[in-house]
């Protein structure tokens, strides 16, 4: 009886919603492309299954700040997977240049754009169908029950999704697995951004600086 106990209570520690202390259970994760932001984020890198915020500055979320480029390399990695689901784009505010986005690495045969009048729930179907490894959405409100729909949809269809939003909304509370703020950052002539890790269970306190590729711009 009590190695049944233990078995029951090891399961209960693996999963990845259960807190102990400052270490969090683990999770599987998929590199973000960048060592400083593996290293500062739980796991080593982007969650596979949860919801992600990507908050930036300005009054809605936008392509200009190097958000999109953050997803690059997991965007390149997941759809070339074997076999690969679909990545879909849920109304972004501006096209995609897939040229751009090709030379990167993603495969554009598993691109999925979504344009909608409905996004929130076009983002909660794509990430609970099962049949995306990765869902990305702009939206411009969303309300903290409809993040906790979003976070539990993830979670069932073992999807990595990601929702961009204003800075406007860092202090409220979400139900997301791991938020960051992202904001432009320029040293000695280089494009870059700072991420500052708001809510994330385990990670970096200080904030993690990261510089772009040249030509990274070229991809939204």
């Amino acid at each position: 009886m009590p190695a049944a106990n233990d078995k029951q209570l090891q399961e209960l520690l693996a999963h990845p919603s259960v807190w102990r202390g400052r270490s969090r259970a683990a999770i599987p994760t998929v590199s973000t492309g960048f060592a400083a932001l593996d290293a500062g984020l739980p796991g080593g890198g982007w969650p596979r299954h949860g919801l992600v915020e990507i908050l930036t500055p300005g009054p809605a979320p936008g392509m200009g700040l190097g958000e999109l480029y953050l997803l690059l390399p997991a965007l390149a990695a997941l759809s070339r997977l074997s076999p690969a689901r679909w990545c879909t784009w849920v109304s972004p505010p501006n096209e995609p240049y897939a040229p751009a986005l090709e030379a990167h690495g993603v495969a554009l045969d598993r691109m999925l754009l979504v344009r909608t009048h409905l996004p929130l729930w076009a983002h909660e179907q794509a990430l609970k169908s099962g049949a995306a490894s990765l869902a990305l959405a702009w939206l411009p409100r969303a309300s903290p029950r409809a993040v906790r729909r979003l976070q539990l949809a993830a979670e069932q269809g073992r999807a990595l999704g990601v929702l961009y939003r204003s800075q406007r909304f860092a202090g409220e509370a979400s139900p997301a697995m791991l938020r960051l703020l992202l904001e432009p950052r320029v040293r000695d002539g280089r494009q870059g951004a700072r991420v500052s890790l708001i809510k994330s269970r385990g990670g970096a306190r200080e904030p993690i600086d990261l510089e772009w590729a040249p030509g990274v711009d070229s991809a939204a």
